[in-house]
């Protein structure tokens, strides 16, 4: 080799350096800059239960997207808690789908058993402590498995968040963990691999979730029958059961499907017949004088939606006799 391709041939090595050089620093930035500013590379994750069908991962603490997150070791939407609570405390059971547990677009501060034990705390001396048992896409035979499983935490009432769409739910599954991309069972390996994920990958075909999806006979009938089971889960408890049901958008909009207005109509009668409270949220809804703040899409509520939900079950919270301790706290 002459002197001169030598030179050559060491500018180009050090070109080369310093390009990968480069290259490797803005990986660096870049990595640090989507954990930091979106909070990818850590998300939530799932894990499969034979009869739950899935779970929230127990112990989880993150924020995405700027929204704070906290899953305690019950997998609920909230913090650590004592199996029992603590004397002078009183602790409501909040249950629901992913309109309760607000999913990752909703702080920890503005889910709805959050602002239900804030608004509470306004009126009352005690302690209270709202747990909020809850995941994406639950229906009511997921939140009677959960109920089965770890019982009712000495709550003094069970809130069964409900929206229209749940009334149809079908039978539980782990099948959609780990090989549909909104229930990962895994961490990233960064935040660069999450997000070429989020653009790029898609859910992988579950030909099983065939025969789920298309489960025959009376859903709705066999939903209420699920209710009827937590009842009698809370009446062995001696605790009242207090239930609510958001609607979709469309319902809001006066424009419901036919099949949706009768399942709601199945739902009060059965409210009815077994004597439980049941808030029907598509009249308070309808009244508002804005509706379309009250949704961040077809079902999911905004933070006004979960403002009003949360201050309407407060104030039905209000006419019943838990909050009357035997003894007063002074």
């Amino acid at each position: 080799m002459t002197p001169t391709r030598f030179l050559l041939f060491r500018l180009m090595m050090k070109l080369l350096l310093i390009i990968f050089a480069v290259i490797f620093v803005l990986l660096i930035l870049l990595e640090g800059s989507l954990r930091l500013v979106f909070g990818l590379g850590k998300r939530l994750i799932y894990i499969p239960d034979t009869e739950i069908g899935y779970l929230l991962a127990p112990n989880q603490n993150l924020r995405r997207f700027g929204k704070q997150i906290i899953i305690n070791q019950y997998s609920m939407r909230s913090q650590p808690i004592e199996k029992h609570p603590e004397k002078n405390t009183l602790r409501l059971f909040l249950l629901g789908d992913s309109v309760a547990n607000g999913a990752w677009w909703t702080d920890q501060s503005d889910t709805i058993s959050t602002l239900i034990s804030n608004t509470l705390k306004l009126d009352f001396v005690k302690r209270i402590e709202v747990l909020n048992a809850s995941a994406n896409s639950w229906g009511p035979r997921n939140q009677l498995a959960y109920l089965q499983r770890f019982g009712t935490f000495d709550a003094q009432i069970i809130i069964l968040l409900l929206n229209t769409d749940d009334l149809f739910a079908t039978a539980p599954t782990g099948l959609p963990v780990g090989r549909d991309r909104h229930y990962p069972n895994t961490q990233p390996s960064s935040a660069i691999t999450e997000l070429l994920e989020r653009v790029f990958a898609k859910s992988e075909d579950i030909p099983e979730m065939a025969n789920i999806l298309g489960e025959k006979g009376d859903r709705v009938g066999i939903n209420l029958t699920a209710l009827t089971q937590i009842q009698a889960i809370a009446t062995e408890s001696q605790i009242p059961l207090l239930v609510a049901i958001t609607p979709l958008k469309r319902e809001v909009e006066n424009n419901p499907k036919d099949y949706e207005q009768k399942a709601r109509k199945r739902l009060t009668q059965w409210a009815q017949e077994q004597n439980i409270p049941l808030i029907d949220f598509l009249e308070v809804f309808q009244e508002n004088k804005d509706k379309t703040i009250l949704y961040r899409d077809h079902i999911h509520l905004s933070p006004q939606g979960n403002q009003l939900v949360s201050q309407t079950i407060s104030q039905k919270l209000r006419l019943l006799a838990i909050f009357d301790p035997p003894n007063p706290i002074p």
